[in-house]
This record gives structure tokens, C-alpha cells and sequence, in this order.
């Protein structure tokens, strides 16, 4: 009797995907600071569920070996992992570049140093505004802007490269020239401004983030200007508002095309968002390996290429460069995250995006809500603040 399995041919037909060039691992939810545009989502990860130090370098060197490039160490705040170092030197033995992203927040230099002298190859710090007190406030944390002006001083020091992430919305959107003046100052080869993205926390602080449909143009023009002014200084990424976009950005370089997300519990995300699609199932790395989830989790092929697409993204001429835009944008808007993103023109939903924006623009904008952190149990206890006050 021949006991070889014989294939499924649709399995069989089915190309396995390319490997991801990036990953970001986001170590633990815990942060000292309450943007109020956290892009972590509503329900955080206790601290009891995060993996242990061997679980994430098995991680990491599955990750080396099926050809991702670039880890990002992310959070929260990374750096409030014990093991930060020890990840990082591990991660740096199997040959991925690693890019620290953080707050700066509570980093000692000598941690820094350490980090350096493990292989560290970049850090990314997040800036809230040139100008302190605004800054502060946005942070959810008094003192924190003098903070990360000292913690860019010794990423200098180091030598170590910096890239400055500014996340800008009506708080700050008149002040870009000056975060990017603060980022020459800082030594940093690269800024990013990324206006702010409406998923998970950021969408619970909407009308509070919105700027108006002249303040992004503004600020298109000031970018445009100063990368002109500044070539071969400094590079400046810029990611647009979806609101007040013709045509959706190519999200995360396309579902399951380019890169993925492992979560402080392990699990396994197409993108940074991706948990508000509730009818998903995700895979976790204590059950499975990252390159079998990667090729075969059902969450990942939902919304692979284009076969899942509708009209009018179906029949798109740009739909093997956008791949129909954001599935967490369509769900939040269209309630349907198969539906082409409503940031395109061609949405039959682009209408009510538009009318969102212009509606929480013009709007008084109420007081920041903020994310805080139990302190009791130890986990992401949720307690909604004011402007950095507990509500009443």
C-alpha cells in the first residue's frame, strides 16, 4: 500500500508568498506617555501575557531565516522590557538590522550604551511638538520634552543614527518648519511627519485630532519646501491624512505583502490595526511558527492580492499599487473592510469620509482623551483623563 499523501491541487496551485522585509515586534504595551493618538489598540496586553525573552528570539531568528530584513523593537515603550538588551544582541547575532522605536522616556544612557554597544543599528524617536509646553501636553506628561532632548544628545554621542517621528494633527500641524528645525538640531538624518492615522485610540480622539482641509494643504507646501531647502541634510518622510486624500495609500505595501506585526501576547497581525477586524482569526507564535503563519494563516490570505477585492477596485487600474487601500479604513467607515478604501475618490463611500473631516475640523475641539495605565494590577487598565487630569 502507498501511504505518500497525495496534494490538494488548489493547495498545490496556491504561489506561497514572498517573505516580508519588515517586522515590528511590539515588546510590551506598558508607556510612559498617553498620546492621544496611540496607535496601540483600544484593548492593550497585560504585562503577565508578554513572551518571555526565548519565545522572542525563536521569533526573531525564524524571522532571519525565512528573509526579513528590518526589526523594528517597538511598544509601548520597548525599553521597559528587562531584556531589551539581551533581544537586541540577539536579534543583531542573526543578522536583522534593528531600529529601537521609542519614547526616550526613562531610558538611562547607560541602557542606551548598552543597547549601542550590542549592535543597535538605529533609533526612532517620537517628538510631539517643537514647543515644550505643547508638547507636554500632548504627551499626556509634564517634563517629558526636556527629556527627549537630553535622550537625542546621547543618541548623538553614540553615534548612533536618529530618525525623529513627528505625528501631527490640529495640536501641532502650524509648528511642522519648527519640528523639522528641531530635528536638524537634534542630529537626526531623517524626520518623519506623519499626520495622524483614525484606527484604535487615535478614532476615539478624532474630533480632537482633525485639522482642516487648508491646514494639511499647508502643511503639504511646507514639507514640499523644506525638502527642497534641506536636500542632502535631511530626509523628510511624509504620510498624508486619508481624510482629505483622492486616492488611498498602498497600507503596509498591501495586506500580507510586505510586512507584519507580532503583539506583546505573540500574535500575529497583517498590520498594526488589524485586531478591529473582528470576524478575523489570528494565529500566535506559541502555536505556530512565524513562517507558517506568514504563508498559510487564514487572517493573512483574507486579504492577499487582489481576489478579494469588489468594485470598484475589481476592474482599478491602480489596484496592483495601492491593493484597494486600508481594510481598517473601509471597515470604520464603510463598515465593510472588503470595500475599497473611502479615501478613494472612487469610493462610493468617499463622501461621508469627507464630510467627517470637514464636520470635526471646524468643530471645537474637546479636550484630549487620554490613555492611562493601571498601576495596581500591573496590566492596561483604561481610565479615561482630561487634558492629563482624571475625568470627574
Amino acid at each position: 500500500m502507498n501511504d505518500m499523501t497525495i496534494p490538494n491541487p488548489i493547495e498545490a496551485a496556491r504561489v506561497a508568498p514572498p517573505a516580508p522585509l519588515g517586522m515590528l515586534a511590539e515588546l510590551t504595551h506598558r508607556c510612559p506617555l498617553s498620546c492621544p493618538y496611540c496607535s496601540n489598540p483600544v484593548e492593550l496586553d497585560k504585562r503577565s501575557g508578554e513572551l518571555d525573552t526565548e519565545t522572542w528570539k525563536r521569533v526573531f531568528s525564524e524571522a532571519a531565516a525565512m528573509g526579513v530584513l528590518h526589526l523594528h523593537l517597538s511598544g509601548g515603550e520597548p525599553t521597559a522590557r528587562k531584556d531589551i538588551v539581551e533581544l537586541t544582541a540577539h536579534a543583531v547575532q542573526v543578522g536583522l538590522y534593528t531600529n529601537l522605536i521609542t519614547s526616550g522616556i526613562g531610558v538611562a544612557r547607560e541602557k542606551l550604551e548598552e543597547l549601542a554597544n550590542a549592535g543597535l543599528d538605529h533609533v526612532q524617536l517620537s517628538i510631539q511638538d517643537a514647543e515644550a509646553e505643547n508638547a507636554d501636553k500632548i504627551a499626556g506628561l509634564k517634563g517629558a520634552h526636556s527629556r527627549k532632548r537630553i535622550f537625542a544628545g546621547w543618541v548623538l554621542e553614540l553615534g548612533l543614527p536618529l530618525t525623529i517621528n513627528a505625528v501631527i494633527h490640529r495640536g501641532n500641524v502650524e509648528n511642522i518648519e519648527a519640528l523639522v528645525n528641531m530635528a536638524l538640531e537634534f542630529g537626526a538624518r531623517r524626520v518623519e511627519i506623519a499626520h495622524s492615522q483614525y484606527y484604535g485610540w487615535a478614532l476615539e480622539n478624532r474630533r480632537q485630532l482633525m485639522p482642516t482641509r487648508d491646514q494639511v494643504m499647508r502643511a503639504a507646501a511646507t514639507v514640499e519646501r523644506l525638502r527642497d531647502e534641506l536636500k542632502g541634510k535631511l530626509v523628510i518622510d511624509a504620510v498624508v491624512p486619508d481624510y482629505y486624500a483622492k486616492r488611498p495609500k498602498p497600507c503596509v505595501g498591501g495586506w500580507g505583502r510586505q510586512s507584519l506585526n507580532v503583539t506583546p501576547q505573540g500574535k500575529v497581525l497583517p498590520c498594526h490595526a488589524a485586531e478591529t477586524i473582528k470576524h478575523l482569526e489570528f494565529d500566535y507564535v506559541t502555536d505556530r511558527s512565524l513562517p507558517d503563519i506568514w504563508a498559510n494563516s487564514s487572517s493573512f490570505e483574507a486579504y492577499r492580492g487582489t481576489s478579494w477585492m469588489k468594485e470598484p477596485c475589481t476592474s482599478c487600474p491602480r489596484k496592483e499599487i495601492d491593493f484597494g487601500g486600508c481594510r481598517c479604513q473601509a471597515l470604520a467607515i464603510a463598515g465593510d473592510p472588503a470595500q475599497a478604501d473611502p479615501a478613494c475618490s472612487l469610493s462610493p463611500f468617499h463622501a461621508k469620509i469627507t464630510a467627517l473631516a470637514i464636520k470635526d475640523a471646524v468643530a471645537d475641539a474637546p479636550d484630549y482623551i487620554y490613555r492611562r495605565f493601571g498601576a495596581t494590577s500591573g496590566n492596561a487598565r483604561v481610565q479615561i483623563t482630561r487634558n492629563g487630569a482624571p475625568a470627574e
